[in-house]
């Protein structure tokens, strides 16, 4: 294997692992649309990216009330801990390591997905975004806001869900506190216009990822605890203001005190231009947050095995992840270090239904020796 840095082993929290590479939590739409329990499917898909050198495991809804994207896993129920056991013990027999994504859709499930009832919210603000429900994408509505005793309990559901994780096999946990979900909602001061302790100051907004991350580290080792968290342009509501920045900083470097695993940062997925967040386009992203987190920090977006290696030589990220590569790449390590085109991905396929566009992405072979 080549010794270029993305090659190179690593220790991230408990966890030694033989290479900087990451497969990046990609949602698929694969699992149980009733009980909401991954599938001998699944496991096959992530058994063929064993040799990434982590697997983050798709975003994984805490709770029915956190639930709110047609066709994806859970972690609240029995049958979902099984479901996931298949899987963990599928990438550990071909030798990989992986970890669950905890995820409370908040604002953006829909009604249809709820039996009518609302999406909870840090507010009533509608995202102006679209909700992924099983008739297909729908506009999104008006969350309800949520009581504080609904807050309270969305940190138990956070602290079983990472219990459960453990219990499934997992070998560790990412709580997601980026995007358009329930975190960010709250996080951000034109979707949470709360008056009582969980809105107002950027203390206040982001308590309850305090809460959620202190309940978690109550079940499970910090070493064993990442989040994903990152500044975001998303339009709308969600739009980059002028306390974006102020509010993901102040929450990461109060992560930085917590000794957890890792800290995954997206880079820019949207254009920066002209939005407070500019100067964090391209690599600017990593240059900033750099010196507030000093733990493992994964790098995500846009990422090539060119770049991945220079950001670890400039000691800008310690891993890199991959997403979309990783969609029609099962072998993506081994085509990195030889130097092997990568496969195009049928997009048409990525969020439909059984192995095609999945699982049925061959690996290359390598040249004899």
């Amino acid at each position: 294997m080549s010794v270029q840095p993305v090659f190179t082993p690593v220790r991230m929290g408990d966890l030694d692992l033989p290479n900087r590479i990451v497969m990046a939590p990609l949602t698929r739409m694969r699992a149980g649309s009733i009980d909401h329990v991954p599938t001998a499917l699944q496991a096959e898909y992530y058994a063929q990216r064993f040799s990434a050198g982590l697997i983050v495991a798709e975003a994984t809804a805490i709770s029915p009330d956190g639930f709110g994207y047609t066709d994806t896993p859970g972690l609240w129920s029995a049958e979902q801990v099984r479901g996931w056991r298949r899987v963990t013990d599928a990438v550990h027999t071909a030798g990989g390591r992986i970890i669950a994504q905890l995820w409370h859709t908040g604002a953006i499930a829909h009604p249809d997905m709820r039996g009518g009832s609302p999406p909870l919210s840090a507010s009533d603000v509608n995202l102006l975004h679209e909700s992924v429900t099983p008739s297909g994408r729908q506009p999104t509505v008006a969350p309800r806001p949520m009581t504080t005793a609904e807050i309270r309990q969305t940190v138990v559901d956070y602290a079983r869900a990472a219990r459960n994780a453990m219990e499934a096999g997992f070998d560790g946990l990412e709580i997601l506190a980026a995007y358009l979900y329930l975190i960010p909602q709250f996080l951000n001061r034109t979707t949470n216009r709360r008056m009582d302790e969980y809105g107002g100051s950027i203390e206040n907004r982001a308590r309850i990822l305090f809460e959620v991350v202190e309940a978690v580290l109550e079940e499970v080792d910090p070493s064993r605890v990442g989040v994903k968290i990152c500044p975001m342009h998303e339009g709308g509501p969600m739009a980059a203001n002028d306390e974006t920045l102020p509010i993901t900083e102040y929450a990461v470097r109060k992560l930085d005190g917590y000794g957890l695993s890792h800290l995954l940062l997206m880079g820019n997925t949207t254009d920066f231009t002209g939005t407070p967040l500019e100067p964090l386009m391209g690599d600017g992203m990593f240059r900033h947050f750099r010196p507030i987190f000093r733990g493992k920090l994964i790098a995500n977006v846009g990422m090539t095995a060119e770049r991945g290696n220079r950001l670890i030589a400039e000691g800008l990220a310690d891993l890199v992840a991959f997403g979309r590569p990783y969609i029609a790449n099962p072998d993506l390590v081994e085509r990195l270090a030889t130097g092997a085109p990568l496969a195009e991905v049928d997009w048409k396929t990525v969020y439909a239904s059984g192995p095609r566009g999945y699982s049925d992405y061959p690996a290359i072979r390598r040249a004899a020796q």
